[in-house]
């Protein structure tokens, strides 16, 4: 216990903080617990007038700091008040913009703020909400503030504060620039907030926030205020990962279980070995890990519920809750049942019965009565928002989801079960980064509520512990930009501040600050390369004559050399080529080279498909299998025939011996007098070889005794050389890469009349820049050529959806169209996304993504007022039907692009009054429910 001196020298520091931070003492008497030190450096900083930018784990209160923002613009400052004489002007009334990434967790903090401040002083503005949005604090997207900046809004008037949650966003590949962009363009009177996870360039993120925004304080925490513990379940043992903390910053994995990993490893593979008998030629027995339905018990008997499975697939997500419904797992208890069914059933009142079956409610209302529940990007937005609500009440005990929960949501657990540490990222099956490691695990823990959180990864023989140890140790992950430059963002800033003034704002983007951080490093190696090339030059240097000029002979004769013989290499595989298509069965050819080298019969020619021959051949050796052109060094000859059986089975034994038995019967012999060498040259010495060799003999450096010393150092300094010239091409190539991207695309727009020659910015530009989607040019052809017009809603919608809409994964045949006006106007679409692509191909410029034709006829049919099933069913998915959450997610895209061609200037009016009737057909049954924000 501490002594009265130490307990008044405390308070007498207490309320000399008081004093200092007025602000941030009544904001911490009214959150009822006392702030980290990291949170109070913050606010601090804040009250100062300083920007700050606060990097701290999952889940240890960075959103205070924000609020702190919000407290501050409510509170108003001492020096707004008005002066005396102005007595009768009411003060200006100061603003705070709190943004986010998505709008789910847009909606829950709005919920969170009208919960503290009361409705009329917050407001929201998403994509599907807007309310209040001229109240002192508005909660939104960060697009929606892009799209403010750029319209030059009067709901800018006033603002102070600005707070960007979740700020390492900006890493995103097609999201990211947003929140460059609105970085620059923010007023430099509005303090910045900006809220990341954890990153370990944060300095540098620092020093560009105060290049851009003035003074900018950083505040780093690493700590988690919920100690984070690291486990590994083997079969049906569980083992820590780390045997303490030290062990932990170590990367040391706990002995046991590097013990009991590898001698399981070990029995697998001995197990293999042993496989025998009728199933000889099979794998051994397969590890079995624990079944889900087991893990979630096991969680429950050790208390660690709730808990978040993070199953990569969303099938995988759907399939686990109905593992566990079928093994009889109940973690609930009738009152909590009860609950949850009142919870559901007051939430789903607005959805049609008949579309209630088709999303399989009854189902899924009966795994959340047990606790249990998936969470992925496919279901209804209603239902993941029903989800959410009840596990944090806590009473659904068990979640499968996919990565998607771990971006934004608040939806804390005690324990995160990692099932798997590869996921798909649209492409290839990939790793998990550390940083995705550690937003997944960082759920675990709840603040107020758990002593210490958990994570658990499932083994399997191909995990191995130390490698988890490297990922559960990198706390830290870059953060790197991913800006470019668009066609909407360069009408606007064009427009704004001029074309000139916009290539200086773009070379202020955190993407060039890091490009030309980076290209301070490739300088100095050039400098230094060039340094030790003259000095090479200096040992190379022959007092008999020029060395430059005798070693460049020297190199041109290697080149020519070179170029002989790829000619040479070429015309043999060539050769090789033409012989295996000639062949027919029966033929007996001699493998030159390789394992398979001999004789060999042809079983099947193989010819009439698409790349090389591979012709299927048995060797006398009784082998047989499929051989290509690399196997002959020269062209395959047919030096006999024999008769091959009709019905030839090449994977009988039997079969196989009796036919070599045949070709080793023919008397040929197996390697043909030579053992596969290449063949020489034969049509003698090249005469540009001749013509330099004999001017090589005749350089007066030829007859110098340190002629090839004088060549190694020359030979080091022509490989330097072109070493710094690819560093110089590097450097080039990231020095003002930005401005130059700009400039071509500033010159397709001119070329396309969406900018005048003089920079001014025209009535097309006007309308580019009011687009705000992917293929934003697309779109603006498509208004200025007419393809739309004359569409009915349905047939807009549908033709509107290829330019929005991405399929999840390839499918390789076209999908089909509703015959007629949409057809034409998508194949109209199609046409002008060539000319677009064309056009950027020329420049160098990054590709517009291919219109997909996945979602029309899905949204024509929703649009006509059919069936959901029948809506569900249409879709050209590769996996069945489309899942109800996709269908939900694009038709809002659909109806947002509706939305800004309904407002544009540059449509038809005709377009225009179709598009405002599209939107309102779309807007129906499951689109039509949104909950109250």
């Amino acid at each position: 216990m501490s002594s009265p001196a130490e307990r008044y020298a405390a308070a007498r520091r207490k309320a000399a903080q008081a004093a200092q931070f007025p602000a941030l003492d009544e904001f911490a008497l009214e959150l009822g617990f006392d702030l980290d030190d990291f949170q109070r450096e913050a606010c601090q900083s804040l009250e100062r007038g300083s920007g700050v930018l606060v990097c701290a784990p999952t889940g240890a209160g960075k959103t205070v700091v924000g609020e702190f923002a919000v407290h501050l613009a409510l509170r108003g400052r001492p020096d707004d008040r008005v002066p005396a004489a102005d007595a009768t002007t009411p003060p200006a009334r100061r603003k705070c913009f709190y943004t986010t990434p998505i709008k789910a967790l847009s909606n829950q903090k709005y919920h969170d703020l009208v919960a503290r401040y009361g409705a009329e002083q917050v407001g929201l503005l998403t994509g599907d909400n807007a309310i209040n949005g001229d109240a002192p604090v508005v909660v939104m997207t960060t697009e929606v503030l892009r799209n403010m900046l750029y319209a030059g809004s009067s709901t800018l008037q006033g603002l102070a504060y600005v707070v960007m949650d979740e700020v390492h966003y900006l890493a995103d590949r097609f999201r990211g620039g947003v929140w460059e962009e609105v970085i620059i363009h923010l007023p430099a009177s509005v303090t910045l907030v900006s809220l990341s996870a954890t990153v370990s360039n944060a300095e540098e993120f620092a020093d560009w926030l105060v290049t851009v925004r003035g003074e900018t304080a950083v505040v780093v925490s690493e700590h988690r205020p919920v100690p984070l513990w690291q486990h590994m379940l083997v079969g049906k043992r569980m083992f820590d990962l780390f045997h303490d903390a030290d062990a932990a910053r170590k990367h040391d994995v706990h002995p046991e279980l590097l013990r009991y990993t590898r001698d399981t490893v070990r029995r697998l593979e001995l197990g293999e070995g042993r496989s025998a008998g009728p199933g000889a030629g099979r794998r051994g027995p397969r590890w079995r890990g624990p079944m889900r339905p087991d893990i979630v018990d096991r969680l429950d008997r050790e208390g660690l519920l709730p808990a978040i499975l993070f199953i990569f697939s969303r099938a995988g997500c759907a399939a686990a809750v109905q593992q566990c419904l079928a093994a009889g797992l109940r973690l609930t208890s009738a009152e909590e049942r009860a609950e949850i069914r009142r919870v559901v059933e007051s939430r789903v009142t607005a959805i049609p019965g008949e579309d209630l079956s088709v999303l399989g409610y009854w189902e899924w209302l009966d795994g959340l009565e047990r606790g249990l529940a998936a969470h992925h990007a496919g279901m209804l937005p209603v239902f993941k928002e029903i989800v959410e609500e009840l596990f944090v009440r806590g009473l659904v005990k068990a979640v499968f989801a996919t990565e998607t929960l771990a971006l934004g949501i608040n939806m804390p657990a005690r324990c995160v079960v990692l099932e798997r540490l590869v996921k798909y990222n649209g492409e290839a099956h990939v790793d998990l980064t550390p940083g995705e490691y550690t937003q997944l695990t960082g759920r675990a823990g709840r603040r107020g509520i758990d002593v210490e959180g958990h994570a658990v990864v499932v083994w399997s023989p191909e995990t191995d512990p130390r490698h988890v140890a490297g990922l559960a140790s990198t706390r830290t992950y870059p953060l790197r930009s991913s800006f470019r430059p668009s066609y909407n963002m360069a009408v606007n800033l064009v427009g704004t501040v001029g074309a000139e003034p916009a290539r200086a704002l773009l070379e202020s983007s955190f993407a060039q600050f890091q490009a030309d951080r980076s290209v301070v490093g490739l300088a100095r190696q050039v400098q230094r390369n060039t340094e030790t090339i003259e000095a090479y030059g200096a040992e190379a240097a022959c007092h008999h004559g020029d060395f430059d000029e005798y070693f460049a002979l020297r190199v041109a004769i290697a080149d020519r050399e070179k170029a002989i013989a790829r000619q040479g290499q070429t015309q043999r595989k060539a050769a090789a080529v033409a012989s295996l298509e000639r062949l027919r069965v029966g033929d007996v050819i001699r493998v030159p080279s390789g394992r398979r080298a001999g004789l060999a019969v042809v079983l099947d020619p193989a010819t009439g498909g698409f790349g090389e021959p591979r012709p299927l051949v048995l060797t006398q050796d009784r082998w047989a299998g499929r051989v290509s052109p690399g196997d002959f060094t020269t062209p395959a000859e047919v030096l006999a025939r024999i008769r091959v059986p009709k019905h030839f089975n090449h994977r009988s034994p039997g079969a196989r011996r009796d036919l070599a038995a045949e070709v080793s019967g023919t008397g040929l012999d197996r390697h043909g007098g030579r053992r596969g060498g290449r063949s020489r040259q034969v049509s003698g010495e090249d005469h540009r070889i001749t013509q330099l060799r004999t001017e090589l003999r005749h350089h007066p450096c030829h007859a110098c005794p340190e002629r090839e010393e004088h060549a190694r150092w020359a030979e080091r300094r022509r490989r330097l050389e072109r070493d710094t010239e690819e560093l110089r091409e590097r450097v080039s190539g990231r020095t003002g890469s930005l401005a130059r991207t700009f400039d071509r695309i500033v010159a397709l727009l001119t070329e396309r009349g969406y900018l005048a020659r003089d920079g001014a910015v025209t009535d097309a530009g006007r309308m580019l820049g009011r687009i705000w989607t992917e293929a934003d040019l697309l779109v603006a052809e498509c208004l200025r050529r007419g393809v739309w017009n004359g569409l009915s809603p349905a047939e807009l919608a549908a033709a509107v959806s290829v330019v929005v809409f991405e399929a999840r994964r390839d499918v390789d045949e076209r999908a089909s169209l509703p015959r007629g006006p949409v057809a034409d106007a998508v194949d109209e679409t199609l046409k002008l996304w060539g000319e677009i692509e064309a056009d950027e191909a020329a420049r160098g410029l990054t590709a517009t993504r291919e219109p997909d034709l996945g979602f029309a006829w899905p949204v024509y049919r929703w649009a006509r007022g059919e069936a959901l099933a029948k809506v569900l069913g249409s879709g050209h998915e590769i996996d069945g039907e489309m899942p109800a959450g996709d269908f939900v997610r694009w038709a809002r895209q659909v109806v947002d692009l509706l939305g800004q061609i309904a407002d544009s200037g540059g449509a038809a009016a005709e377009l225009r009054s179709t598009a405002r009737q599209a939107i309102a057909a779309v807007n129906r049954g499951v689109l039509a429910y949104h909950t109250s924000a």
